[in-house]
């Protein structure tokens, strides 16, 4: 064999290995749990090359269930550095394509709030005791139905350095009680979702001004609802489409509002 063909061989075996290695760094796993009666199932992902313990992301779910796209927000959170879990709301394998069913879970895990924010809590709590994670550094993403949620983690107490809602329907605070909660909001909002008026951003913005949290909110012109999610099309729900553009900045603001949390 002469040195030419040695060294292609070489190359090529160093090559399988190299991309192997960077293919395999993301773990991914299904975690069983539970909240009260109802067995819940979340998947958890981290980066195996990264030593110590590092801050915890909470993925939430739409009003779908959890599905690939949020398993693929976990894995993209976990490539960054983090331990991201993609919590489970509903219950297990409790996923649909269909509207009338996903508003009748939404409703069902809505109606009751105080149940609705200790469900979260269970999930958050779920990922602080994995042994990868700084529990005293974690924070929650939620996309529609999610970013509603993660506002009420905020309004509930959870121990987050901060949260990111997606599209989210942005709920009121509660004006009889006061937050205890030092948590900074990032809201990413599509200007065209008409599924949220004007009238219920003001109120919303001004109520979390009374509240005394620490927000800011930016808005994308032109999205409509579930602008980050590239399968929204397939539904064919009026107002729900992705936009491309606002998916990268939204994910781009995202980790820069990271980087300052857990400074």
């Amino acid at each position: 064999m002469t040195s030419y063909y040695r060294t292609v061989l070489l190359l090529i075996a160093v090559f399988c290995v190299w991309s192997s290695v960077v293919e395999g760094k993301v773990q991914v796993t299904a975690i069983p749990y539970s909240h009260g009666e109802v067995l819940l199932e979340g998947v958890l992902a981290w980066d195996d090359a990264i030593e110590g313990k590092r801050p915890g992301i909470l993925v939430v779910h739409e009003w779908w269930g959890l599905d690939d796209y949020e398993r693929t927000r976990a894995e993209q959170l976990a490539a960054l550095g983090y331990v991201a879990l993609a919590v489970d709301m509903y219950g297990k394998g409790k996923v649909t394509a269909h509207a009338g069913e996903a508003k009748q879970w939404m409703q069902q895990t809505t109606a009751n709030v105080e149940m609705w924010q200790a469900r979260a809590l269970a999930g958050l709590q779920l990922l602080q005791a994995d042994p990868k994670v700084d529990s005293a550094r974690m924070a929650a993403i939620g996309y529609c139905f999610g970013g509603a949620t993660v506002m009420q983690m905020v309004y509930g107490g959870a121990p987050v350095k901060g949260i990111v809602s997606f599209h989210g329907s942005l709920p009121l605070p509660p004006s009889s009680l006061t937050i205890k909660n030092s948590a900074k909001i990032l809201i990413a909002h599509g200007e065209a979702d008409p599924f949220l008026t004007q009238d219920h951003i003001t109120q919303f913005t001004m109520a979390l001004d009374g509240a005394g949290l620490d927000w800011h909110m930016v808005i994308y012109g032109g999205a409509q609802h579930s602008f980050t999610n590239p399968s929204a099309d397939q539904y064919g729900i009026k107002g729900i489409r992705y936009q491309k553009q606002a998916d990268r900045r939204s994910w781009a603001h995202m980790k820069l509002f990271f980087e300052e949390i857990f400074q």
